[in-house]
């Protein structure tokens, strides 16, 4: 078994109306539950929508700098993600599928190595 991380960028998300946000959510619960039931699951959330809220730890100079916001300026960031445990990448495919078909947008899936 190995471990697939599917995630998306919160710029892929698009703009929806709360009715259409609050139909997709038990979408995907029901993907997340059907995981489970499956044994896949490993870890599902959605992330901070502000990125403002984030903050950053960087030891690269050889001293730790911890600071408000993200690392780095940029255009898209992370809006959430899921980690399953699956035989292949086929099964890590099908689970991703279905995610996307939950969600409502794209998702993208990387082996953790």
């Amino acid at each position: 078994m190995s471990q697939y991380i599917i995630y998306f960028n919160q710029q892929w998300v698009g703009g929806h109306s709360e009715e259409w946000f609050k139909g997709r959510g038990p979408l995907a619960k029901a993907v997340v539950q059907e995981m489970k039931d499956a044994g896949v699951y490993v870890f599902a959330g959605g992330l901070e929508e502000d990125i403002d809220k984030a903050f950053s730890a960087d030891a690269t100079s050889g001293r730790l700098e911890l600071t408000d916001g993200p690392f780095a300026e940029t255009k898209e960031f992370l809006g959430g993600l899921t980690v399953v445990d699956v035989a292949d990448d086929d099964a890590a495919k099908l689970w991703a599928g279905k995610v996307a078909e939950a969600c409502g947008w794209p998702q993208e899936v990387r082996q953790i190595g």
